[in-house]
């Protein structure tokens, strides 16, 4: 049996119906951008540490 997967979607809503475990598109967004932002702190910090401890 041929089962059609689509490769893109129209809506966040379209891929909310894909999701496992009963997650939400709302929370899945939510803690991306969690993730996203303490990375992006993460790496300010690693730059930070190594611009004042560079020599000279």
């Amino acid at each position: 049996m041929l089962l059609f997967v689509p490769l893109a979607y129209a809506t966040a809503g379209d891929a909310a119906e894909g999701l496992l475990n009963g997650l939400s598109i709302e929370s899945l967004q939510r803690w991306t951008l969690i993730y996203l932002g303490i990375s992006a702190l993460a790496f300010v910090v690693v730059w930070l540490v190594g611009y004042l401890r560079r020599p000279g």
